[in-house]
Formats: structure tokens, sequence, C-alpha cells
């Protein structure tokens, strides 16, 4: 039976996440969680896609994105395909790196917008990986608080619903 289509349109937000094939790692080091961040910078560049959140866990990403052309199925093929083949160069190995398809979740309403980036800031916390999300380096969680974001970072439509990043820290 074939996989339902997914419904893609103009300027949607989703949430979108995937797992490594048996719970595996798909971040073995630092050099891989690198080689993903430069493909979210060539999605968001290639496909015009805005990225407003991400986390990478050891075995599963987060992120939130926008899609001002309806294009998600294409920049997702391009991020997880080339992560997939470039990891599977670094660690001399072959075959499926993540479980499935992404999984995208629509986001339709602002209220549930700061709940998704607050989840997906919140996920070395709840793995207990760090106390303080201040000392995790594969989120974008500092670049609301505190560093200047990447240029392919769009932080500032979640902020605007706070007066200061500290009210962002706070939620």
């Amino acid at each position: 039976m074939p996989r339902p289509l997914r419904i893609e349109y103009c300027g949607a937000w989703y949430h979108v996440m995937n797992r490594g094939i048996n719970r595996m790692k798909i971040y073995l080091n630092d050099t891989h969680r690198e080689v993903f961040l430069g493909l979210l910078e060539e999605i968001s560049i290639l496909f015009e896609i805005k990225i407003h959140s991400y986390c990478l866990m050891d075995n599963h990403y987060h992120l939130l994105l926008e899609t001002p052309h309806a294009n998600l199925g294409k920049a997702m093929r391009h991020l997880n395909g080339l992560y997939t083949q470039r990891f599977n160069r670094l660690e001399n190995r072959d075959g499926a790196l993540f479980r499935g398809r992404y999984k995208a979740i629509l986001v339709e309403t602002n209220n549930y917008l700061l709940k998704v980036s607050r989840y997906i800031h919140l996920n070395p916390i709840e793995a207990n990986i760090v106390k303080d999300l201040n000392h995790y380096k594969w989120s974008s969680y500092r670049y609301y608080v505190d560093i200047t974001a990447p240029h392919w970072l769009s932080t500032l439509h979640i902020l605007s619903y706070f007066d200061k990043a500290k009210n962002y820290v706070e939620f």
C-alpha cells in the first residue's frame, strides 16, 4: 500500500523530527553535528526554508520550519538523503540511517508555535543531558537568549512574542 501524500502549502509551519533506525545514534561526534548544521544552512538557501528552532540529540533531531514555497518534501529529502550519504562515508558504512520518513506536524496556531519551540529547546533537559540549556551547543536555544544567530536561523518571529530574550528564558 502506498504511503499517504503529505499536504504542503505556502507559508506553512512544521515541527519536523526523525530518529535513527533502531534508535541508533545519528550523530557519533561533533563532526557529524557540524555536517548536519551545514545541511540546514543549505536547505535554508536552496529551498528558501526558514529554520526557526532546532535541537540535535544523539539519536534524533527536532526542527521548527516554515515553508514559503510548499516544498518541505524536497528540502527534507535533500537534508536526510545527503546527511545519510555523508554519515555513511565518514563512518565507512552503508544503508539506511533513519527509521523511515521524517515526521512533520503542521503547526497552525501561534500558541502552539511557541510551545513547539519550547519543547524543541527543552529536549536536552528532558533527556537529562544538561541542567542548563546554555551548556548545550547543539540547539538553537543559545541564539534566542545570548549569541547572534547565524544567517540561516530565524529567531525574530518567535522572539517577537516576548518583550526581551529574558522573557523567552522564563517561558
